[in-house]
């Protein structure tokens, strides 16, 4: 069974959220694949990683490289896997039809975009069956668990 969290920003935009559950997830020992619906939203979140804070940066690459399995986050716009990663993230448009080959999805979405509220919906009347779904929303600058 997948874990599935469903994470509803509000307070935060996505570059504030992302890189810190990003680290969090190579705390863990997992590898990371971040889906985005665009290669303009890819591109961005590639420069993103790099410079995201002044003292760090998140080691990563665009898919589509020779050394795709060895990075530990890759960044795409296809529905695949090339590093074998645990986790996988769907960001910007970007929505999870399923959760099979994973430990966990994160799909990350705007408060603030009636669309990807939508989506966000659809994707979890989808995926409850057969998974652990939850429901996370921003409040005061900390996730709380909403379902």
């Amino acid at each position: 069974m997948t874990e599935i969290l469903f994470y509803h920003l509000e307070g935060q935009p996505l570059e504030r959220v992302l890189p810190v559950l990003i680290e969090k997830s190579l705390e863990r020992g997992w590898k990371v694949v971040v889906e985005t619906g665009s290669e303009e939203r890819a591109e961005v979140l590639d420069t993103l990683l790099w410079t995201y804070r002044d003292d760090s940066f998140l080691p990563h690459a665009r898919a589509g490289g020779d050394a795709d399995a060895l990075q530990p986050v890759l960044i795409t716009t296809r529905p695949h896997n090339p590093n074998g990663a645990d986790i996988r993230f769907f960001v910007d448009r970007a929505v999870p039809r399923s959760g099979d080959g994973y430990q966990r999805i994160v799909f990350v979405f705007s408060g603030h975009d009636p669309d990807a509220v939508t989506e966000a919906r659809a994707a979890w009347r989808a995926l409850r069956d057969g998974n652990e779904v939850t429901y996370w929303q921003q409040e005061s600058g900390r996730w709380v668990k909403k379902a």
